[in-house]
């Protein structure tokens, strides 16, 4: 019977103790770097965070919907909006976390001003990134835009190009390796900072603080509100980690909340 009793002694122990496990799905800068910070924030309360770094926009979301992963962070609404439609998902936003401003940057010119006729130009080849980077360069007036205010407009919606700019999509994720080999690359901060570029100095133009493309926590509707992930959205508005973003990243990333 004391034997019986200690086993239920060490059971009951474990499953107080025991902790849940989250997996999330992150590109590498600042997502996953944010993530890490509040792992033992999150161990205390009783959640093991598990932190998957991906350089691509497309498996986290993938994974997350497949069951693979719990959760990715890594993406805006609009992105994630446009996700959905195409791929017939229903991810959904679990809470808003930080804004990484979109970069005009060159190598071979200092200012706007001097970018030469015929210049070459990579932008993002996703459809919300690639319009974000096309309201950039309309912001800047190198382009003029069919509906300006489209967060989804393409290439084919320029109705002027003064400088005749020769505009090419890529993959996000290759736009800093290609920045040496064009005369403009518009560049997801994420990135950039992978990259070792620094956007408040580097960057030729930046978004400004009224861009809507706060960066989310995304989960499915099955988990957005388990305990555990809630543990997640509420150590990710810590006040411990506006002061990590706002340190670290020094107005490159800047908090949501």
């Amino acid at each position: 019977m004391k034997k019986l009793l200690a086993i239920a002694a060490a059971l009951a122990s474990f499953a107080v103790h025991a902790n849940d496990t989250l997996t999330v799905a992150a590109t590498a800068v600042p997502h996953a770097e944010i993530l890490e910070f509040v792992k033992p924030q999150l161990a205390k309360e009783g959640v093991d965070l598990e932190v998957k770094v991906f350089s691509d926009y497309v498996q986290p979301n993938v994974q997350v919907a497949q069951k693979q992963m719990d959760a990715n962070f890594f993406q805006h609404q609009p992105y994630l909006d446009e996700f959905n439609k195409a791929r017939g998902t229903d991810l959904v936003a679990v809470t808003g976390v930080h804004l990484e401003p979109l970069g005009i940057y060159s190598t071979k010119y200092k200012t706007l001003d001097d970018l030469p006729g015929g210049a070459q130009v990579v932008i993002p080849n996703d459809a919300t990134n690639g319009g974000r980077a096309l309201l950039l360069l309309q912001g800047a007036k190198l382009i003029t835009l069919k509906d300006p205010t489209n967060i989804l407009s393409t290439v084919k919606d320029i109705t002027a190009n003064p400088k005749d700019l020769k505009i090419r999509e890529l993959e996000a994720a290759t736009l800093p390796r290609v920045l040496t080999q064009v005369d403009l690359a518009l560049i997801n901060t994420n990135y950039a900072l992978a990259a070792k570029l620094d956007p408040t100095k580097d960057a030729l133009m930046i978004e400004g603080p009224g861009s809507p493309y706060v960066n989310i926590l995304v989960a499915r509707p099955d988990n957005k509100d388990s305990p555990a992930m809630q543990k997640l959205a509420a150590a990710l508005h810590s006040p411990e980690v506006k002061k990590f973003i706002e340190e670290k990243y020094k107005g490159a990333v800047v908090p949501a909340f």
